[in-house]
């Protein structure tokens, strides 16, 4: 299985990049993760929403279409998903043959909060009923208290939530080939 992962945050310590960085290195036999990048997506304007899309933009559907599943990991901003991951998801949905449709996805989540990403998560599920993709209904991974759990290093020290991480991907697999 070839998954591809998104990270909704640029930023370079990002929680969800290390979940995404950590998940690779636990995945199941026979799966393969590869983590796109989402800095060079310009902000979408309808204005230059022709023929001629951004080739970071064009890079991401081929990756997307491309990939057997997409894992996304999204972090939580006043209770929603980050710009950067919403605008690269409308990118994509103006991308002719939505790559995006019925295409299988994983989400998840690391934040400093409680929760986890949880409000994060929903709001991007909805997103994706929009745009038909399937989106993996359980198990949910949302990593809370993240600062606890990850190094400076964005190693994963927390052999619990290491656990479930592996946990979930062995069931994304299944579903995968399912």
């Amino acid at each position: 299985m070839n998954v591809l992962a998104i990270s909704g945050s640029l930023r370079k310590a990002s929680y969800n990049t290390a979940l995404l960085r950590n998940a690779s290195a636990v995945a199941p036999d026979g799966m393969s993760i590869d983590i796109a990048t989402l800095n060079d997506i310009p902000l979408y304007n309808g204005d230059v929403d022709g023929a001629d899309k951004p080739a970071a933009v064009l890079e991401l559907a081929e990756a997307i279409r491309a990939a057997d599943g997409v894992l996304i990991a999204t972090p939580e901003y006043n209770y929603s998903i980050s710009g950067v991951l919403k605008n690269a998801i409308d990118w994509v949905s103006r991308i002719d043959n939505q790559p995006l449709a019925a295409k299988p996805l994983g989400i998840m989540g690391a934040s400093a909060g409680g929760l986890g990403t949880a409000r994060a998560q929903y709001h991007l599920r909805q997103v994706f009923v929009y745009l038909d993709a399937r989106v993996m209904n359980r198990p949910e991974l949302f990593v809370g208290s993240a600062y606890a759990k990850f190094d400076s290093d964005g190693n994963l020290t927390d052999e619990d939530t290491r656990k479930f991480l592996t946990t979930y991907l062995l069931s994304f697999n299944t579903w995968l080939s399912g």
